[in-house]
């Protein structure tokens, strides 16, 4: 392992070439909101009308893999900014540091398109096989709700806890697992990726439960997944979570016409219920 000094601190900063102060941190902190803003919106202009409820289509590959790229931007970068916070003030002091923070989230957002891909694919499968049973008009507001109530049960795993523990310790994560170089960003990158998809696997699968494109369940799941990973308290809210889930999973399977926030799919023609 290669060592790495400690910085004195988040917020040190240099001075530019016109003797400005600039810090690389603050910077790199303000880039990551922009972008994950700009996401949002460009999900609010595209995403507007297109929640069908569960089950609604992902369309072909190509477009779904932009649609998901955008989603992971708009809800997945906002809990990443302790990492990128702690990444760039471990190379505000390097050249071409702008490009290695570039191939640290490059390598984390490979990790969570492969889990866009293996969730495209269990959706073909399922589309392909058209069960009946499945169907919204007969088992699939429990399934949905079973997908729910799962994704509860999971919030307070050890296996949970213990992938959030690691999202919320960027320093200790750098300090075991330093890579130098942009190669060695990368490598960083795709494996707290991997491990912040052990993390939050669940409450995205949540998504394609009730509604892939649904606005309001993505920003909800947004919301709770940047608390539980930046708050003070956040590890503690994985059991109000969760409660939340078992609660709505309920409400889905056994009156699925009232539940709050969900789309009817007979009203789209999408009958079919996804279940991952």
């Amino acid at each position: 392992m290669t060592h790495v000094a400690q910085p004195a601190g988040l917020g040190i900063r240099q001075r530019g070439a016109g003797g400005a102060r600039i810090s690389w941190v603050a910077v790199s902190a303000t880039a990551l909101v922009a972008a994950s803003l700009l996401a949002w919106l460009l999900s609010l202009v595209v995403m507007a009308d297109m929640d069908e409820g569960p089950g609604t289509p992902l369309h072909d590959f190509p477009t779904f893999l932009i649609g998901w790229v955008v989603m992971l931007t708009a809800m997945m970068l906002p809990s990443e900014l302790l990492y990128v916070r702690a990444f760039a003030s471990l190379t505000q002091r390097q050249p071409r540091r702008g490009a290695s923070l570039a191939c640290f989230l490059a390598g984390y957002a490979l990790a969570w398109t492969a889990y866009g891909v293996l969730a495209f694919a269990l959706d073909a499968a399922v589309r392909a096989a058209a069960i009946d049973a499945i169907a919204w008009e007969r088992a699939g507001p429990a399934l949905a709700g079973f997908v729910l109530f799962l994704a509860g049960v999971y919030q307070v795993s050890p296996l949970k806890q213990a992938c959030l523990t690691h999202c919320r310790m960027p320093a200790s994560y750098f300090a075991r697992r330093w890579r130098p170089g942009r190669r060695g960003a990368l490598m960083m990158g795709t494996a707290h990726g991997l491990v912040c998809v052990g993390c939050c696997w669940a409450l995205m699968a949540v998504m394609f439960a009730v509604g892939a494109m649904s606005l309001i369940w993505m920003a909800l799941l947004a919301l709770a997944m940047l608390a539980e990973k930046i708050l003070p308290s956040g590890q503690r809210l994985t059991l109000p979570i969760a409660a939340s889930l078992w609660v709505m999973g309920a409400w889905i399977a056994l009156d699925p016409g009232s539940a709050p926030l969900l789309a009817d799919p007979l009203l789209y023609g999408s009958s079919i219920c996804l279940t991952l």
